[in-house]
This record gives C-alpha cells, sequence and structure tokens, in this order.
C-alpha cells in the first residue's frame, strides 16, 4: 500500500449549488477565518486545511457545502442527470452523493434512495433538510420485492457498491487489518448481485452508474467485464470507465463506469 494512502487524510467540501455557488462558499467560508482553495477539476470542490471549526458555523448550519472527497464528487455527475427525471440511488447510504444528485437535477423530478438500513436513511434524511434537498424519497430495501416494484422506471440509476475500502484507507486505517481474501470474495460476489438486480430498474436507454471505493480492479473493472460478459449484460453498452489513483491525483481511490441500457 502506497504511503499516500496512508497520509493525512486531505480535507474536501463540496459546494451545495442548491444554496450557493462555489464563489460565494469561499467567501462565506473567509469570514470564519477558513481559507478555501478551488479545485479545479469540477465546479463544486473545494480544499480546507482543517475541519475544526467548520461544523459550528453559520456555512454549515445553512447547508452550504458537503464535506466529500473529490473522486467522490466525480462520480454522481456521470449519471449525467438533469431536472425532471427519475433517478434511483440504489445503495444510497447516508446520502453524499443521493444529495448531490439532487443539487445536479435542481430539486426537480424525482429522486429515490434506497438502502438496507433505515438508520442510514433517517440521516440521509436529516442531512437533506440542511441541504435543502426536496425532492428525495427515501425507501428501505426488506426484499427484492422493492426492486422489482420499480423494473424499468429509472432513466438513471447509480450502484455505489459496498466494497472493501481500500480507497479510503487514510480515513479507515483499520479497514486494512479487517480485509481477508475470503472477506473480498464475499464482496465481489455482491457487487454481482446488486449489478444483475439493480440494474433492471433501468429504462431502456437509461443509464447505470457503478462505482467502487476501492483500488482493487476485481472491484472496479473486473465487476463490469463480468457483468457486461453475462446473459444480462449482453443489453448494455460501456460508455465510460474512470480510476481515480490516489498516489496520482491525492484524492481517494475510486472507480467509477457508465453503462447504457440499449434502446
Amino acid at each position: 500500500i502506497a504511503m499516500s494512502q496512508i497520509a493525512e487524510p486531505r480535507v474536501f467540501l463540496r459546494t451545495n449549488t442548491l444554496k450557493c455557488t462555489r464563489d460565494v462558499l469561499i467567501d462565506a467560508l473567509s469570514k470564519h477565518h477558513i481559507k478555501a482553495i478551488v479545485i479545479p477539476v469540477n465546479d463544486t470542490g473545494v480544499e480546507i486545511a482543517s475541519s475544526d471549526k467548520l461544523f459550528t458555523t453559520d456555512v454549515f448550519r445553512n447547508g452550504m457545502f458537503e464535506m466529500q472527497d473529490i473522486a467522490s464528487q466525480m462520480i454522481a455527475p456521470m449519471l449525467q442527470a438533469f431536472p425532471g427525471q427519475r433517478i434511483i440511488d440504489a445503495c444510497a447510504g447516508e446520502g453524499g452523493k443521493t444529495l448531490h444528485i439532487s443539487a445536479l437535477m435542481q430539486n426537480k423530478g424525482r429522486l429515490i434512495a434506497m438502502d438496507i438500513h433505515e438508520y442510514k436513511l433517517d440521516e440521509l434524511k436529516r442531512r437533506a433538510r440542511r441541504a435543502g434537498a426536496w425532492n428525495i424519497e427515501t425507501r428501505v430495501i426488506s426484499s427484492s420485492k422493492e426492486i422489482k416494484k420499480l423494473k424499468s422506471s429509472a432513466d438513471a440509476v447509480l450502484i455505489d457498491a459496498p466494497c472493501s475500502g481500500t480507497g479510503v484507507l487514510k480515513r479507515n486505517p483499520d479497514t486494512l487489518m479487517k480485509k481477508t481474501n475470503a472477506a473480498i470474495d464475499e464482496l465481489i460476489a455482491i457487487q454481482d448481485q446488486l449489478l444483475a438486480s439493480y440494474s433492471a430498474m433501468v429504462k431502456p436507454g437509461g443509464n447505470l452508474v457503478y462505482a467502487s471505493c476501492s483500488i482493487l480492479p476485481s472491484e472496479g473493472e473486473d465487476r463490469i467485464a463480468h457483468f457486461l460478459a453475462s446473459e444480462k449484460g449482453q443489453h448494455w453498452t460501456l460508455e465510460e470507465s474512470r480510476r481515480w489513483c490516489p498516489a496520482k491525483v491525492g484524492f481517494d481511490g475510486f472507480y467509477g463506469a457508465r453503462l447504457r441500457r440499449k434502446p
């Protein structure tokens, strides 16, 4: 594991464009003597030196930003979501990417945030209120019926898959001690299952984005190749595949791919 993985994590914020522009955010932070630097790879990212005072500010209370790594900020735009669509975030968790999708949709249309854990969706709702993201509907996945009900209903679906977390080691250094080959094989089986079942929620002509915060090709490129070679994969084409390597970019390790369902 490269030293860049174990170095002190940098602090990145995503501008909440439902509330303000990046310039307005930088100005608001400066009033609290928090210097924010533009990260030019997108139009939302800034870096600050430390998060010490951040969460006591009115800037936080007013929902002007979310703490989110830059590589993670690059995933939601891959959906190519726009206002008025119906989008599903199928592994929403506490909603970091859900809130970004809502901003990209400008709060217009329907955004369904799904997860197997209700407590995570409760946290998502709290964050959404602060962010002013009103187009989100949460649904707990209690059985495969929840997925079947949504068959061919979405313009785009995001699968932010459970993974080994090897791309975010500097945030969770103990991950390294816990991961065994058996555990990774188990995760790979889950990733394949999610691609096979959740892809059915996308309309013909719609987009599917698969993401994992892993530096392992076995949880990224290999899973997409495996899916495309399967019977269900015959209905899909790969449009974009991107990898963010911590040693090269200084962000978390991430993989993202966009597939389009054939019309």
